[in-house]
């Protein structure tokens, strides 16, 4: 006789943190599978018997790559942090100058989750008393003050996940014969892109197949279109 499985416990307040670091984290690094790996097929397929162009292409774009994904996540969660910090600020100050206005949106914002009149109103005064600025921060802004974003991790992250995931398809185009490399690193970068589309679903408790199914059919698209692309430009130079 089938026992009834119990759900999962799913932790959503941990969910929620690992949310950025994913971003920043497994995306980084399946943009770096799939950039580099479109760029060193296209060039294998201009020039397949170049070691030379080829290395040189895919460090100069793994190069080019990391920084700017380090870069422009940096300048992303930067300016997310000081939207953040600006309406963090506005809100003291609302505070300062009308809280009888404040403790009424509150008391709303309170109601707008299904609770009485009564209960959103004694609701409010208690958590206007414990921390007016946090509460309305989260429940208005959607802001938690304790939880910031950092641009350093985010960018650091990034940049380092894209370089990691670069380097697998580089390196195996390098080593393999000229018969072979396109062929090998295109099944190689599938297969990591269908890693990380598990991983990414697994840490978000989301759906794996089409975690898996959206990262590898992007993928095999780019390397399939830059390898038609390098392929038509070798034929004509």
């Amino acid at each position: 006789m089938f026992r009834r499985r119990e759900p999962e416990h799913i932790d959503e307040e941990a969910v929620s943190g690992r949310l950025n670091a994913l971003r920043a984290g497994v995306l980084g690094a399946n943009d770096g599978i799939v950039s580099i790996a479109g760029l060193v097929i296209g060039v294998a397929a201009a020039a397949p018997t170049n070691h030379g162009a080829i290395l040189a292409a895919g460090v100069a774009g793994l190069t080019a790559g990391a920084l700017s994904m380090g870069v422009g996540e940096y300048v992303s969660v930067s300016s997310q942090r000081d939207a953040e910090r600006a309406q963090l600020r506005r809100e003291k100050g609302w505070h300062r100058t009308r809280p009888d206005w404040e403790l009424e949106q509150l008391v709303q914002l309170n109601m707008d989750t299904g609770m009485s009149e009564e209960t959103a109103r004694a609701a409010a005064i208690e958590q206007t008393a414990h921390d007016p600025v946090a509460i309305h921060a989260l429940m208005h802004l959607g802001i938690d003050p304790d939880e910031l974003t950092n641009p350093w991790h985010a960018g650091i992250a990034s940049l380092l996940a894209f370089t990691l995931g670069g380097i697998l398809p580089l390196g195996l185009i390098l080593l393999a014969t000229p018969a072979l490399q396109v062929p090998v690193t295109f099944v190689a970068v599938v297969l990591a892109l269908a890693l990380t589309g598990f991983v990414s679903a697994r840490i978000v408790h989301a759906s794996v197949r089409r975690a898996v199914v959206r990262n590898v059919v992007g993928g095999s698209l780019a390397m399939a279109i830059t390898y038609g692309v390098g392929h038509l430009v070798g034929v004509a130079v």
